[in-house]
């Protein structure tokens, strides 16, 4: 009886430990997301900073893509090249006029996205978690929207 309770303890600290792992932060707002939010969907992470003038005039753009795939298996997420964290991040994200999720946490790691030098990058990541695309530079929703759809086609 007593190996049995032991062995029954592993597998749910297991469990849990594995959940902690799946957690994928909190946004801009501090509400969590998880990975089981993103699950099976195709991700539009864009990597922007403060200081990054084509940042500032695409980050309209990624607000219309967003708004354009409501509702479809495709999410649209910013990370904040300096790490910022917090009321710091809030505030940086409120100034931009973002209106889609800012994972607080890199999500780099998850991916295996290669660290950037140049802003903004925009990764396309397909439902299945790999990279389909790294693009440099400034983007339009018209152009995102796009090449989402001549990937997803080949799926």
């Amino acid at each position: 009886m007593g190996m049995r309770l032991q062995v029954m303890v592993g597998i749910l600290a297991g469990l849990l430990l594995a959940g902690c792992a799946e957690d994928m932060g909190v946004d801009q707002h501090g509400r969590k997301v998880t990975a089981e939010q993103l699950e099976g969907q195709w991700l539009v992470i864009n990597y922007w900073a403060q200081w990054c003038a084509p940042c500032r005039t695409e980050i309209p753009e990624l607000n219309r893509l967003s708004e354009q795939l409501a509702g479809r298996a495709t999410r649209v997420l910013g990370v904040n090249f300096d790490a910022l964290q917090g009321e710091a991040l809030r505030q940086a994200a409120d100034d931009f006029g973002i209106r889609f999720s800012v994972l607080a946490q890199d999500p780099a790691a998850r991916y295996r996205l290669p660290r950037n030098e140049v802003l903004p990058v925009t990764y396309i990541i397909d439902s299945q978690g790999q990279v389909r695309e790294r693009l440099v530079g400034e983007q339009t929703a018209a152009g995102l929207l796009a090449r989402l759809g001549e990937l997803q086609g080949r799926e």
